[in-house]
């Protein structure tokens, strides 16, 4: 992979990758797993909602966190599928020392891991068919030719990565979702939740993550 379309990685107290390209951290300092599992998987309700070939939509794959968690979440039966785009993917040995911080993802991490660093970007990690597309998602995701059932927006920070929510993009996502699809994020801020009215969904508040007082969530009208 060329340099330019590698993340680039600090670490913060030996354990949290930061990303020095956008100055912002990969998952919260408290505690990533749970406001993965609070934001991304009750945000979009999965837990009631997964069922086999339910297909999950991700833009910014990262350390593959939400990937585990919801491999973690569901057991089947049937695989379910997700999809992730991702423009500056990280190397094998960072995502593996980053998830060194959830012993419970870890411990299911190793098929990931192994696939990773042997460049494949399409695996499987038990009940999950993923794939992970890299690139900038401002050109990936119009050429994509699936349909979510849910979406997990994770970029960083909207005023860090302003172009993974730009309104083109958000429209794109609402062409991209299923009738009755979902999409979740951390981000409260009104300029997203009206760029994502704007491309089709019915857009909520919803009590936020630690010391975020608020998430967005929404369902394609």
């Amino acid at each position: 992979m060329h340099e330019d379309q590698t993340a680039r990685i600090a670490w913060r107290d030996g354990a949290i990758p930061i990303s020095t390209r956008f100055d912002d951290p990969y998952f919260s300092l408290a505690s990533g797993l749970e406001e993965t599992r609070h934001v991304f998987l009750a945000g979009n309700d999965l837990p009631a909602r997964l069922s086999e070939g339910f297909h999950v939509a991700e833009l910014g794959f990262g350390t593959g966190l939400n990937l585990l968690a919801l491999a973690l979440l569901w057991e089947g039966p049937g695989p379910v599928r997700f999809t992730s785009f991702e423009a500056f993917p990280m190397r094998s040995d960072d995502i593996r020392a980053a998830l060194t911080a959830f012993p419970e993802v870890a411990a299911i991490a190793g098929p990931f891991l192994a696939a990773w660093e042997g460049g494949a970007r399409r695996f499987r990690i038990r009940e999950v068919e993923a794939e992970v597309i890299p690139g900038d998602a401002r050109e990936t995701l119009a050429a994509w030719d699936g349909e979510a059932d849910a979406w997990f927006l994770d970029g960083f920070s909207p005023a860090k990565n302003p172009e993974l929510w730009e309104a083109e993009l958000m429209a794109e996502v609402g062409r991209h979702t299923r009738p009755g699809g979902t999409f979740a994020t951390y981000t409260a801020a009104g300029h997203v939740r009206q760029k994502l009215t704007a491309a089709g969904f019915a857009v909520e508040r919803a009590p936020g993550f630690g010391r975020k007082r608020h998430m967005s969530r929404g369902v394609k009208k």
